[in-house]
């Protein structure tokens, strides 16, 4: 593979093997299929759609948000992956991951001049810790998009990890943070899930 030489490491230097580092985001696969099954979605692709859904459905937001903010903090929050992988939200070592990922965040946005790579650091961390109105916003659609998947595959992952509906609902209940309205919509897709069987109690 042809490389670019970045001799003179100046700021746009910086910023594109930045950028062409975290393209590696695109091979990293998720636990979650596709909305149509097909194949597991890559993160590349997770960011991409639930900032989408961000900027669709900002109406339903408990408070009034800084957008753009918001927008940003779902394109960068899983860069972190290309260090320390997906850790799969019901999975047991999901506790030690945070400090892998912390990690991978220091090494991947400190590639950049320190006014970018503490920026991103900083809106990585406001959404891991998820106290501000715009990170409660943003880990709706986080959930939300996962649900939805498993919901149009017929609880595929849900199936295939033995995951019950009371993990789902104790691991997404932080939805209604951020919207209280499509709270109230995954609660109802939930219990039709149970009802349909691709959910167990």
């Amino acid at each position: 593979m042809e490389k670019i030489d970045f001799a003179q490491n100046s700021r746009l230097e910086k910023q594109l093997a930045f950028l062409i580092e975290i393209d590696k985001v695109k091979n990293i696969y998720r636990k979650s299929k596709l909305f149509d099954g097909s194949r597991f979605e890559n993160d590349a692709e997770h960011s991409w759609t639930i900032a989408i859904m961000a900027v669709l459905l900002n109406e339903f937001s408990n408070f009034k948000i800084d957008l753009e903010k918001v927008v940003l903090m779902l394109l960068i929050h899983d860069i972190v992956e290309i260090d320390a992988g997906d850790t799969f939200l019901y999975a047991a070592e999901r506790a030690d991951a945070a400090q892998k990922e912390e990690k991978a965040a220091e090494r991947i946005f400190g590639m950049l001049d320190a006014d970018q790579r503490d920026r991103f650091i900083s809106l990585w961390k406001e959404f891991e810790d998820k106290k501000t109105n715009e990170a409660k916003f943003a880990g709706v659609f986080d959930r939300l998009e996962p649900l939805l998947q498993n919901y149009l595959t017929e609880g595929s992952t849900w199936k295939a990890n033995g995951i019950t509906y009371e993990m789902v609902y104790e691991k997404n209940r932080l939805i209604k943070e951020g919207s209280e309205e499509i709270w109230t919509f995954v609660d109802t897709l939930l219990h039709k899930a149970v009802e349909k069987g691709y959910l167990k109690k």
